[in-house]
């Protein structure tokens, strides 16, 4: 089977999408597959095009097997609504153009957020006469409204009207949580034809080791307990509640804790200019590093911080950097309600908090931080839960519903995990 993927970031870039499309298509062809990814010049998240790379309207390359095409955009930094737009519109238009070059094409797959992509894939399917595929990793517009990036509620509207028609005309839609698919079933759309595949990590790239030395030394970490939040700095995470808790230990005398923030995103600046006009010397920000070096920054932290801000939209998340934490064996403080927090609980892999309430997390920190013993239960019980979310199995399990939806027409049955 030939899989056409569109996705909005790919490999070397180190987001959320990135990562699971790569290493999703990864396992596609080593399972005999071909795959071919349209995509567009790495530059998330800062607009700036990776070394190696020019922003032009066509370019191919081969990574792990798999054929990427990466077309021309506009590129914009990862803040400020109207530019991001932009962006996203001009990679719909240069996607389905590309699409149209691409030759026995079996189904065609559509990444969001954004749902742009989504628009682009369901363009290509009909045009193509294709099965279209819809991957919902997060649900657009209503993270938009959650976080207040839009004020215009007849836009809003709008854009809601294309998400059902996209959901509607999509042969499968997988989803990432169960809590998706149940909102998504209560808005109409037929349950009988969405998976459920979790994220999950690369053991291949995320495994616990030692904090390694070379690092620790640099950042001047040696001698301290440090807490880390790597990911992507933006509206929706809250991460102010970050700023809060480093002001509050430092109230209270814990000096010899750290806060690492690794990543970039629109609130980035912000944070940064907050933590300076307070003095807070125990928060160290840390721009995005290459994937391969992204374990190597994970070691360093005693415990991991996953945060989004309290919004009834957030329970139907589960961060990525979840099962990426859970594969290095570090546990996990977790901001989020839902389904993430009872993954937490049930695999014993961490603490779920109360989403922007500095006092209880930095409570939980000061807790773990004296309780070497409980911190070292979470670490087995983080290499044990990670078996079942591991990224050949999700592939795998991702495939065996394209293939179900695509020869015969009939709607995919939920493959959920155990």
């Amino acid at each position: 089977m030939h899989i056409l993927f569109l996705s909005d970031n790919f490999v070397p870039e180190v987001n959320a999408p990135a990562s699971r499309t790569y290493e999703h298509c990864r396992e596609w062809v080593a399972a005999g597959h071909q795959v071919t990814v349209i995509t567009g010049v790495p530059n998330f998240p800062r607009g700036i095009v990776y070394p190696g790379y020019r922003n032009k309207l066509w370019q191919s390359e081969t990574i792990s097997g798999i054929r990427v095409v990466r077309v021309g955009t506009l590129i914009f930094a990862n803040e400020g609504f109207l530019w991001r737009t932009l962006d996203y519109l001009s990679f719909m238009l240069s996607a389905a153009i590309a699409a149209c070059f691409v030759r026995r094409v079996d189904v065609v797959v559509g990444t969001s957020p954004q749902f742009f992509t989504a628009c682009a894939a369901w363009l290509v399917g009909a045009v193509r006469r294709l099965h279209f595929v819809m991957e919902v990793r997060d649900l657009w517009p209503e993270s938009i409204r959650a976080v207040g990036a839009m004020k215009s509620t007849w836009l809003l509207a709008l854009m809601e009207k294309v998400e059902l028609f996209l959901y509607r005309r999509a042969a499968l839609i997988v989803t990432v949580t169960r809590a998706t698919k149940r909102i998504l079933a209560a808005r109409g759309i037929d349950a009988d034809k969405i998976t459920v595949v979790t994220n999950g990590a690369d053991l291949r790239r995320f495994q616990p080791m030692p904090k390694d030395p070379q690092l620790s030394a640099q950042m001047r970490l040696s001698d301290t307990f440090v807490v880390g939040y790597i990911g992507t700095h933006g509206l929706a995470h809250g991460l102010d509640a970050l700023i809060d808790t480093a002001r509050l230990l430092r109230e209270r005398g814990a000096n010899d804790i750290r806060i690492l923030m690794l990543g970039d995103g629109a609130e980035k600046r912000t944070l940064q200019a907050r933590a300076a006009d307070e003095g807070l010397s125990n928060l160290l920000f840390l721009d995005s590093v290459p994937k391969d070096q992204v374990a190597r920054f994970w070691s360093l932290l005693d415990l991991s911080v996953i945060h989004l801000r309290r919004d009834p939209l957030f329970e139907a998340v589960i961060p990525s950097k979840l099962f990426e934490a859970m594969a290095m064996g570090i546990p996990t403080l977790l901001g989020v309600r839902g389904e993430a927090a009872d993954i937490v609980a049930r695999h014993g892999v961490g603490l779920p908090v109360p989403p922007e309430d500095p006092a209880a997390l930095a409570a939980a920190i000061l807790a773990l931080k004296n309780d070497p013993q409980g911190r070292a239960r979470m670490r087995v019980n983080c290499t044990a839960a990670i078996r079942n979310y591991t990224r050949p199995v999700l592939a795998r399990l991702m495939l065996l519903a394209i293939e179900a939806a695509v020869p015969s027409r009939r709607a995919a049955q939920e493959i959920v995990l155990p």
